[in-house]
């Protein structure tokens, strides 16, 4: 498997739990897939598993080499879907999969973490 890009991202939980607070759905709605809403408002502490999605799709841009609202790439151009065994997947749409396309990318995998402080993702290309 030959390597096409590798991302890695970074967040505070705090401060999507800020952002969940202050602007609530507007931000929701704006940044994730309904499935992505769906999931983390189902679980018992969302703020965590919005922060581990939000740092997926900025570390898929980093992957891709585009960053955010970048070359036509939007937030829900990247999204996190769960496998039935739990396990995180990737799935690109509009300028994000165009993207992806054009440099050959035929796999992708992703791995999330969090603690109540912090989110982290990592994405590979190939």
């Amino acid at each position: 498997m030959t390597p096409l890009g590798l991302g890695i991202d970074l967040v505070e939980v705090g401060r999507i739990r800020g952002l969940l607070k202050n602007h609530g759905e507007r931000f929701k709605e704006r940044t994730f897939t309904a499935g992505e809403i769906a999931y983390c408002d189902s679980c018992a502490d969302s703020a965590m598993h919005y922060a581990a999605r939000f740092a997926a799709k900025e570390a898929a841009a980093k992957a891709i080499g585009t960053g955010l609202w970048a070359q036509g790439v939007d937030w829900k151009d990247i999204e996190v879907v769960r496998e039935a065994s739990g396990r995180p997947t990737l799935l690109l749409h509009g300028g994000a999969k165009t993207h992806a396309d054009q440099q050959g990318v035929t796999s992708m995998l992703i791995s999330l973490t969090h603690t109540r402080e912090l989110a982290m993702a990592q994405v590979f290309l190939a």
